[in-house]
């Protein structure tokens, strides 16, 4: 089978001309449009607080060309073990107490081990019993594992697709673009919300920009969580020391809200993520990213192994917006039914 079939099979709910149409309206009539559908379908002037703790850092076998913690990348980053519950129930204690409502967690790996599982298990219904939010991202599940975390309670599981099906080998070569699906498809079976996006800024074009929302926003059901994210260039990984220096370094501003927009009309009832590459944005960026329908970004001072723009700065954003921290959803029983 090839990458593009499981997307294909499903009856196009966006065509590539159309979601191409999108992006070329002039700026200021496809933010506003993206704003009309983020009003009908979210609360205005709500922005949800994430928290993302790296909880088993470094040492990963896949080859992400972008990723620091690829154990092909000379980056000086040491590799951790799966942080203790208790810790990880700590940070999510204080990450709670600083306003975050979603607690996300993720352990470099290409999938987890069956002796890992029973430890994520208890750290998913420990978050989860401090009325948070959770979601996990550990690589590649089996269906067996998916069901475990499904028991478990976990609200959400990310697996980004990171990028078209066809810029994708350019980017990653140990897993193809059918393991993500394989992967989404398995949380979608066990009855786990889907969170999957991409990052924007790995040297693709428009067309695969187009290509990126069309294979999410085409999935048997849409992702309920897409993560936008912007390249944080690493010295030290592939991508980073390929595109430092250079124009293609950074994605041009009016382009990623372009990016941000688009991902909300195509795919409405959706968190759009407003995640790495936050900490180099300025604060008119940002405010567009809210504007064209961005409604959740991670607060702290790191995402897993980068850096963030922290709690002051973003309660120093929201009140200048007049933005309101998004309140906690009530956490409800779930099985793996």
């Amino acid at each position: 089978m090839n990458e593009m079939t499981t997307i294909q099979a499903v009856s196009e709910r966006w065509s590539r001309d159309d979601i191409a149409a999108l992006y070329d309206l002039p700026f200021i009539e496809l933010v506003f449009r993206a704003a009309e559908v983020h009003r009908a379908n979210h609360p205005a002037n709500q922005v949800q607080r994430s928290t993302l703790l790296s909880i088993k850092t470094g040492g990963c076998p896949e080859d992400c060309g972008y990723c620091n913690q690829a154990a092909g990348a000379e980056t000086g980053l040491k590799a951790t073990r799966l942080m203790d519950v208790r810790a990880v129930m700590q940070a999510a204690a204080e990450a709670k107490d600083n306003g975050s409502t979603r607690f996300c967690m993720g352990a470099a790996w290409r999938n987890p081990k069956d002796r890992d599982m029973p430890a994520i298990v208890q750290m998913v219904k420990g978050v989860r019993q401090m009325g948070m939010e959770t979601c996990m991202t550990l690589g590649m599940l089996t269906p067996a594992q998916a069901d475990q975390l499904a028991e478990a309670g976990l609200d959400y599981y990310n697996h980004n697709i990171d990028t078209s099906p066809e810029h994708y080998a350019k980017v990653i070569t140990t897993r193809t673009f059918e393991d993500r699906l394989d992967t989404l498809e398995s949380v979608r079976a066990a009855g786990i919300n889907v969170c999957s996006g991409g990052i924007v800024g790995l040297g693709e074009t428009r067309a695969d920009r187009v290509g990126f929302i069309h294979a999410l926003a085409n999935l048997p059901t849409p992702p309920e969580s897409v993560p936008v994210n912007a390249l944080v260039p690493v010295k030290g990984t592939p991508l980073g020391d390929m595109l430092a220096d250079t124009p293609m370094a950074k994605i041009d501003d009016i382009e990623f809200v372009r990016t941000v927009a688009v991902a909300r009309i195509t795919m409405p009832s959706s968190m759009v993520r407003l995640s790495a590459g936050r900490e180099s944005m300025g604060e008119a960026t940002q405010a567009l990213c809210f504007m064209a329908g961005a409604n959740s970004i991670f607060t702290g001072d790191k995402l897993l192994t980068t850096g963030n723009a922290g709690d002051d700065a973003d309660a120093a954003l929201f009140a200048k917006l007049g933005l309101t921290a998004m309140a906690a959803a009530p956490t409800q029983e779930k099985c793996g039914c």
